[in-house]
């Protein structure tokens, strides 16, 4: 039995090797990687003729022993034991005829892979028959220059079950094709936001206009968003009063209709800690004392957890005539609501909480109320992060008010205009100082834009041309519907 190993660095190689000595016929038995490279074990389809011719002679001479010995076994009392050592004992004819029928069984599979149409369910192969247990190390040290081969009993192969590998294999390979849209979508973002930093820095007009935008404390949002939609033909003056005029469009504010305090109804001031709600509530206090009387405001609040703040309210509502109530629950806060309904001004003033306090359901739960309308009071000189975290914390259905405190002490009003646009805000009122009730003004878009595009002052946070890059490779345009060229 013409059995050879070839040993190579590579198992190319290996099987190259082993083709150049057995020809187009070669048959693999096995390969495996050793410490030089890959081993692999092969023979010729001619082996099997003489595998053949040598099973057929065999097998003749062994019936012929048999018919020889039939009468000396039966003499014999331990005959049965003996015929069954002879049965099981282990010959190199066994071990060659395992061989044989293994390499048999891969080409039947090999041929029946190639031929069979793809749409046909894969044929079962017949289980082979079972056979006596060989003990291969033996067989293989009775073939002279073969070394012993590790080989598995092979049972019968039983029907294969119904396919389930459909349903299995279907995460996988969603999961591969999510992974794909994803870099796909990556790749394409990467792709236009070089493409378009490439024709702004070819426009001198745009990157400056966009690097202004970013110094004012506008966000790379916004500003790309404008600048993708302003037209190409424009000289560096026209496309400056071009921009003021997208802004302005888009900061929504009263100027159309009633002041809030000549509007009246029931305002429940919200927001973080520290903006100047109990301030504020006491100027539109005064504003509506001052033109109806201080017999058409009320005011209460709700702050039980800052210390001292009933006794500042109290102290805002005595300099204009007007008492202060404190409600510590949802029935209380009812029943003076239904006390002050014949006001023309109920002011409520709330208890300063961070977007992450758990608290602040419960106190969103406590002014859900008919008729109770929100003013959400805003730092103008907080970062945008930080306004965009407290606009989505306290976030109502329908239009959502919002006023502007403390600008006379924000360096930079930008941030806060970049995210009263971007999330749609009315703006009621600006806040400009302490003084109550006279540091207060209507919302006057024009003028908010035209200080937040005013020249600051150099700053470290400024960035330059060259980090335009920077700020835009991460930023997506504004969803469609939100901004209005």
């Amino acid at each position: 039995m013409n059995i050879q190993r070839f040993t190579a660095p590579t198992a190319r190689e290996a099987l190259s090797k082993a083709r150049m000595t057995f020809g187009d016929g070669t048959l693999i038995l096995s390969n495996r990687p050793t410490a030089s490279g890959v081993e692999v074990v092969a023979t010729g389809e001619e082996t099997l003729d003489a595998l053949d011719r040598n099973d057929q002679q065999a097998r003749q001479g062994q019936r012929q022993l048999a018919a020889k010995t039939a009468p000396a076994l039966t003499a014999n009392p331990d005959s049965q034991v003996i015929e069954d050592t002879a049965q099981l004992a282990m010959s190199t004819l066994s071990f060659q005829d395992y061989v044989r029928e293994r390499m048999l069984r891969k080409r039947h599979e090999a041929i029946a892979a190639q031929t069979a149409a793809p749409a046909m369910p894969e044929r079962q192969e017949r289980p082979a028959a079972p056979r006596a247990p060989v003990p291969v190390a033996r067989a293989a040290s009775l073939q002279p220059g073969i070394a012993p081969i590790q080989v598995k009993k092979v049972a019968p192969r039983a029907p294969a079950p119904a396919p389930v590998s459909v349903a299995v294999s279907a995460a996988p390979s969603q999961g591969i094709v999510d992974e794909l849209q994803a870099m796909k979508a990556l790749i394409e973002d990467r792709f236009n936001t070089l493409t378009w930093l490439g024709q702004a820095r070819q426009n001198p007009i745009h990157a400056n206009l966009m690097l202004k935008l970013i110094r004012s404390g506008y966000s790379p949002a916004l500003a790309r968003t404008i600048m993708e939609r302003m037209p190409e033909d424009l000289n560096a003056a026209a496309a400056t009063h071009w921009v003021i005029e997208v802004l302005t469009r888009n900061l929504r504010t009263d100027a159309g209709s009633s002041a809030i305090h000549d509007e009246g109804g029931t305002y429940a001031l919200v927001g973080a800690t520290g903006v100047g709600k109990t301030t504020t509530a006491a100027k539109l206090a005064g504003l509506c004392a001052r033109t109806h009387g201080p017999a058409s405001v009320g005011l209460i609040t709700l702050d039980t957890y800052r210390v001292g703040a009933h006794e500042q309210l109290r102290t805002y509502g005595r300099m204009l005539g007007v008492v202060a109530h404190l409600a510590h629950d949802r029935a209380a806060l009812q029943d003076l609501l239904g006390l002050l309904s014949n006001k023309k001004m109920v002011l409520i003033d709330t208890t300063g909480i961070a977007p992450n306090d758990p608290r602040k359901r419960d106190m969103m739960d406590l002014l859900d109320l008919p008729d109770v309308h929100r003013l959400l009071v805003l730092n103008a000189g907080g970062h945008g992060d930080t306004l965009d975290d407290m606009i989505s914390a306290f976030k109502t259905t329908g239009m959502q008010q919002t006023i502007l405190s403390k600008t006379d002490e924000a360096a930079k009003i930008g941030p806060a205009l970049d995210a009263t646009i971007r999330h749609q805000l009315v703006l009621r009122g600006v806040t400009t100082g302490q003084k109550v009730p006279e540091d207060w003004e209507r919302a006057d878009a024009a003028n908010l834009i035209a200080m937040s595009m005013r020249s600051p002052a150099k700053s470290a946070f400024d960035p330059k041309v060259a980090d335009l890059g920077f700020f835009f490779a991460q930023s997506s345009p504004m969803q469609p519907g939100q901004f209005h060229a």
